[in-house]
């Protein structure tokens, strides 16, 4: 550091990055926050998964998707923010480190809110992270200039939901399950309005590279959910055949999943404000997706070795279902401006074709062979990058 660019304090001004940075990409130090929300992930992952084999479906998908909701939504705005104003001195540093404690907070509280509805040590931890984050916008509003406006509305928005969030700590935890979609959609507010007072800067590879490198480490759970499946036949022979063609298939699947997602070029999707709210927001059903894949495995497996009562049906649409929305999440935000027309009719119909797959007499060998032929289509018929609509 130069004495004109850090204080006595080893502080450096927070000013907004270049969006046109050349070589810009992800830090360590972000690497390392990825690092622990998929703690947060793999627990809710865990829980919905005995939730699903133990046939509580309808409570079981609507905590995964509120627990998600705070874990994707913290890891978002954290890395927004970092796109537009990161530096890396000491407190930038400690306020993050400060937002993963939060994350650990969040992840031991979640299996209280899958066996009992109890928000308390979930909401404490998603607060924790939500506080380091205003601190951050306010020390950014220093510094922001023609940003400085956006800066001031972010922190102050996320401030006011956070005394929100806060308040459902005093009342019956039921009240939380009605209050809650009015709350997200408060949050999901604040971008949109602070925005329009003065947009902040953001780089389009490194954000892109930041999604990208998220969604390895969630299919790397599906990864994991494909080794216990030979782990489990190791120790039940009887149903060695099986469990080892379910891991086969979870490979198959999840390499395909991989390859869709990094088919398109993702920077050409958040261009305009719009578009990147666009990116960013469906990408909550992307990342929940994911998950839930893994989840769907281990409930596989159990319907495979009769650890559950769940049907062979419904099992195997605890796997279909969030392949589906993967897949055509990422075919909306990113694929289609970038496809001809065989593309983006095989790319959606191969995911309504997955959807169909468990009513047939062989659930989920199908869907890989679906996959497979979407790769295949993606590996002849390659990107056009297009100008944005």
């Amino acid at each position: 550091m130069t004495p004109e660019t850090t204080t006595r304090s080893r502080l450096v001004p927070m000013r907004p990055r270049d969006p046109h940075e050349t070589g810009r990409v992800a830090s360590s130090l972000e690497l390392f926050f990825d690092l622990v929300f998929v703690i947060a992930v793999s627990v809710a992952g865990a829980q919905l998964h005995h939730a699903l084999s133990e046939q509580h479906i309808g409570g079981g998908v609507l905590s995964y998707a509120m627990v998600f909701f705070a874990i994707w939504w913290a890891w978002m705005n954290f890395t927004w923010f970092a796109t537009s104003f990161a530096t890396d001195d000491w407190l930038y540093r400690l306020l993050t480190i400060v937002q993963m404690s939060g994350v650990l907070v969040l992840a031991a509280g979640i299996e209280k809110i899958f066996s009992d509805h109890d928000f308390t040590v979930g909401v404490l931890g998603y607060v924790v992270m939500r506080v380091a984050m205003i601190a951050q916008w306010l020390r950014a509003s220093r510094s922001a200039g023609s940003s400085r406006r956006a800066t001031q509305f972010y922190a102050a928005g996320i401030a006011i939901v956070q005394v929100l969030w806060l308040t459902t700590l005093v009342l019956p935890q039921t009240v939380l399950l009605v209050v809650f979609p009015v709350f997200a959609a408060a949050e999901l507010a604040v971008p949109v309005v602070a925005e329009r007072r003065g947009i902040t800067p953001w780089h389009p590879h490194h954000i892109t590279e930041r999604y990208s490198l998220f969604t390895l480490i969630l299919l790397g759970e599906s990864l994991l959910a494909s080794a216990n499946a030979i782990i489990e036949a190791v120790h039940v022979h009887e149903s060695l055949g099986p469990l080892v063609a379910l891991s086969v298939l979870t490979l198959v699947v999840t390499a395909a999943l991989w390859w869709i997602y990094f088919w398109p070029p993702h920077h050409t999707a958040i261009t305009t404000l719009w578009r990147s709210l666009r990116y960013g927001y469906v990408h909550y059903f992307v990342f929940a997706a994911a998950g839930a894949f893994s989840a769907g495995i281990e409930v596989e497996i159990d319907s495979i070795t009769h650890h559950t009562e769940l049907s062979e049906v419904a099992a195997s649409y605890t796997v279909t279902i969030p392949i589906a929305i993967f897949v055509l999440g990422i075919w909306w935000i990113a694929i289609r401006e970038n496809a001809d027309r065989v593309v983006n009719l095989v790319v959606p119909l191969g995911a309504v074709l997955v959807l169909l797959d468990p009513l047939i007499p062989v659930p989920f060998a199908l869907t890989a062979v679906f996959m497979a032929a979407i790769v295949a289509t993606l590996v002849l018929r390659p990107p056009v990058e297009r100008a944005p609509s």
